[in-house]
């Protein structure tokens, strides 16, 4: 086992005794996932400190537990469409579709991830080809608060970045018994929050604190340089 295979393993047995891993399926995908390939190369050695780095353009790929407490908290299933607001590094795209898209027999679903800046969105698809998953991930340059209507409705929406409210595209585009996590708040200090949808029904639960880079679109903030 190489060192980062170590460090790896250490890290998620870790947050599995503090309880942000649960499940046997999210476990797995960060398992599976190399983190290392989606960070800049200079930074790959640091690839299982459980900490957000810089990938560049002012955005950062998120500490583990983060990616192992918003993927646990959307729950994706084998063949599940999932839309993905804030592409980053590719990296949470790639435990969604370690779990959508390769872990159910017969059932084949895919990942739809937008990001607003191009030159992150082909840093993304780079790194998901090197890792493997080009054919399971679509990355999509846009204004990820209008969601993708052509592609809905989504079985799950994940948004990695912080939300002045729940863009309501988004919640029009999740499927019935649809679900979406999403930071919300100010710019300094957000709450995970999840929604899930039944008919006209709309649930919403709170959950930890959290501190994400701005959601800036037509449905989020304008601009980030309140940031």
């Amino acid at each position: 086992m190489s060192g980062l295979e170590e460090q790896k393993r250490l890290i998620i047995e870790e947050l599995h005794s503090l309880g942000y891993l649960r499940s046997e399926k999210v476990i797995k995908a960060l398992l599976k996932v190399p983190r290392e390939l989606f960070l800049p190369p200079h930074l790959r050695e640091y690839a299982y400190v459980d900490t957000p780095l810089p990938i560049g353009f002012g955005q950062t790929i998120s500490a583990i537990h983060m990616v192992a407490i918003m993927t646990e908290e959307l729950d994706p299933a084998p063949g599940d469409r999932v839309l993905e607001v804030g592409t980053g590094s590719g990296y949470q795209a790639a435990v969604l579709a370690e779990i959508v898209a390769r872990s159910g027999e017969g059932k084949k679903g895919h990942v739809y991830t937008i990001e607003r800046i191009p030159e992150l969105a082909e840093y993304a698809r780079k790194r998901l080809e090197e890792a493997g998953y080009s054919s399971d991930v679509t990355v999509i340059v846009g204004d990820g608060t209008l969601g993708l209507p052509e592609k809905a409705p989504f079985d799950k929406i994940i948004v990695t970045a912080a939300a002045p409210y729940v863009p309501n595209p988004l919640i029009e585009q999740l499927a019935e018994g649809g679900r979406l996590v999403i930071p919300v708040g100010d710019v300094y200090l957000q709450r995970l929050l999840t929604v899930e949808k039944y008919g006209s029904s709309i649930t919403k639960r709170y959950g930890i604190e959290c501190v994400f880079v701005p959601l800036i679109g037509k449905y989020g903030w304008h601009t980030d340089s309140t940031y």
